[in-house]
């Protein structure tokens, strides 16, 4: 694994995203990798041919895409604090397209992802990518398996 230069953590609007920076901080540090961390904005009501506008959904999209913003400004801004070099990029558009151009313009070693699936709303606001990048990426993936909940009888 000495061959690890550059690092990509894949951000989602999910509150397992922490747990895929952790792992990509963590190898960052061990390796003397760079790191970057990456969310792709994704406005299903430009991309997918709406013709109607549904102001209740769009709000709750615009809500989401503040929050995550907000989330993973922390996220980098603790990382920063404690002496560590993160790279935030933002994009909008296609998340396959996007995180595959990132990860050849910044010639990035290893991908950071998370493993399970998003919710129904998650879907629709910012598409599934995760098999597609699987199957299209140029570099090494690490999936990110969020903890199981607890089972209670």
């Amino acid at each position: 694994m000495e061959d690890i230069k550059r690092i990509l953590v894949v951000s989602r609007m999910t509150r397992y995203c922490r747990k895929a920076v952790h792992f990509g901080v963590s190898l960052s540090q061990k390796y003397g990798a760079e790191l970057y961390v990456i969310h792709v904005v994704h406005d299903p009501f430009m991309f997918s041919g709406w013709n109607l506008p549904i102001p209740s959904m769009q709000e709750e999209y615009r809500k989401t895409l503040r929050e995550a913003k907000v989330e993973i400004g922390e996220i980098v801004r603790l990382e920063k604090s404690k002496g560590m070099s993160v790279q935030e990029i933002i994009e909008e558009g296609d998340p396959t397209e996007k995180i595959l151009g990132t990860v050849r313009e910044k010639k990035i070693d290893l991908i950071i992802m998370l493993a399970h699936e998003e919710g129904r709303l998650e879907h629709f606001l910012f598409g599934r990518s995760n098999e597609e990048i699987c199957r299209k990426i140029p570099c090494s993936v690490l999936l990110v398996k969020k903890e199981p909940e607890a089972v209670t009888f």
